[in-house]
């Protein structure tokens, strides 16, 4: 399974998995530790009990008649072979092994042997296996005819008592161990479940809404850590919000505007019906033609700004400075007819930007075009292409009249027109601007033309220092 495969899984199952996985893990680690545990704790305790029995053996041992001699009480080892369960082994004898009493085949452990330190191991004895305990101590004087001065006890116990007693205190900490670890899954399951509870109350309360109901989801029940995507829902939603706002806006202000122009060419076209010469009827369908002129206009820039508003911007390098030439180009005939003076000024480093050619087009041409509609015969437009700082800029300045300075905010507003405006316009030209700046996380800025008394458009993008890597044949300006 792949990583993204994996995070479509449950977020439920998965974090259930993963704790119980660490649970289990944790169990089987515990398990070992305490088997582990208490075997050593079990062979420390019958060792000791070994031990004492050792000791007891060898208050018992007596030089005194020059042999050796061990006066062992039958009920002491009575006692010895029950706590065993089964039969004690014992030997008393010198290190070199020549005067000894008990089993004298009890093994002595491999290692050197050091007075008065017990040794215990495990061997195979009497076809069984036994722990052997061993210690040794130094003799007043040698015993029977031994020159070793060295007495040895040990004893022998077989594994069966301690074997049950560690089975049985094994199994005992193993299932509490896991009935424990079965408690923790239990509870890391209820945990898990009471913390998602919230993700299902959210999902049903966004299910249960209204499909007309886009207000922002309430984060007071919400755990922190679901915040952040809830937070990024409610702005998903408030764009969606916003989208909404934006067509059902236009909806009205179209159907508003092209309410009154649909009516006059329907009153036009009755004169036209009506008309008894042909000097009247022409004059009629004159009207008639200039109406629709206008009307077609009206549409068309309502459908651009639709498409500004929803069309996918698939973004690209964009050499601002040829597309700005381009446009400027295709305008020459129209401001040479309107005997307007066009220009067309670049920067010496044409910059590159991100955006979408067509809108961005579109932007320019309705700048160009208002521009030319309201800059008088003999008048000025420059169109220039310049780089500040981390911002290329292209800018329409015109010679025309202008707007009043506090309707200035007001430009870019659909169907806004300045108070000294002269002519047909629709009022969507620099709306249209406003909304591709807006889509290129660009900056539209209209300000007055210093000393001409026109309108200086300027559109910024962002800019990264990258130029194209051909020239675009234009002179530059400093």
């Amino acid at each position: 399974m792949n990583l993204d495969a994996l995070h479509r899984v449950s977020l439920r199952r998965m974090l259930i998995a993963v704790l119980l996985a660490g649970v289990t893990v944790g169990c089987c680690l515990q398990v070992w530790l305490t088997w582990h545990t208490a075997s050593s704790a079990v062979n420390a305790a019958f060792d000791r009990s070994l031990f004492g029995a050792i000791k007891a053996i060898d208050a018992n041992v007596s030089t005194d008649s020059g042999g050796l001699a061990v006066e062992l009480p039958y009920v002491l080892f009575e006692f010895f072979e029950l706590t065993a369960s089964g039969q004690v082994f014992y030997r008393v004898a010198t290190l070199d092994g020549l005067v000894e009493i008990g089993n004298p085949d009890l093994p002595l452990p491999a290692q050197p042997l050091q007075d008065r330190q017990p040794y215990f191991e495990t061997v195979d004895y009497a076809g069984t296996q036994v722990r052997v305990g061993t210690y040794v101590r130094p003799l007043l004087h040698p015993v029977g005819g031994s020159s070793d001065r060295r007495l040895v006890v040990q004893v022998a116990e077989p594994f069966a008592s301690r074997d049950q007693f560690s089975r049985q205190f094994i199994v005992g900490a193993v299932v509490r161990d896991v009935l424990l670890a079965a408690l923790v899954a239990g509870m890391v399951a209820a945990a898990v479940a009471w913390s998602l509870r919230p993700l299902r109350q959210l999902r049903q309360e966004v299910i249960s809404r209204a499909p007309s109901d886009l207000s922002a989801i309430d984060t007071s029940r919400v755990p922190q850590d679901v915040i952040p995507l809830v937070d990024a829902m409610n702005q998903h939603i408030h764009r969606y919000r916003e989208l909404l706002e934006g067509q059902r806006q236009f909806v009205d202000d179209a159907s508003h505007q092209l309410r009154t122009p649909l009516s006059t060419l329907l009153t036009q076209a009755a004169f036209a019906q009506r008309a008894t010469d042909i000097d009247s009827m022409r004059d009629a369908l004159t009207a008639l033609r200039e109406q629709l002129k206008h009307t077609v206009r009206q549409t068309n820039q309502m459908l651009a700004l639709a498409r500004a508003d929803t069309v996918e911007v698939a973004m690209q390098a964009i050499d601002l400075g040829a597309l700005a030439r381009d446009v400027t180009k295709r305008w020459w005939p129209q401001a040479r007819s309107q005997q307007i003076d066009l220009g067309f000024e670049m920067a010496c480093t044409p910059p590159l930007v991100r955006g979408h050619g067509g809108l961005l087009e579109e932007a320019l041409a309705n700048l160009l075009d208002n521009a030319l509609r309201y800059s008088p015969g003999g008048g000025r437009i420059t169109v220039s292409v310049s780089v500040a700082g981390a911002w290329a800029s292209v800018t329409v300045s015109d010679s025309g009249p202008g707007m009043p300075a506090h309707e200035l905010p007001q430009a870019g507003t659909r169907f806004f027109r300045a108070s000294n405006s002269q002519g047909g316009g629709s009022g969507l030209g620099l709306a249209i601007v406003h909304s591709i700046a807006k889509r290129h996380g660009a900056i539209f800025d209209l300000q007055h033309a210093p000393g001409e008394g026109g309108l200086v458009a300027q559109l910024r993008f962002a800019w990264d220092g990258e130029a194209p890597h051909a020239s675009s044949g234009l002179a530059c300006v400093a």
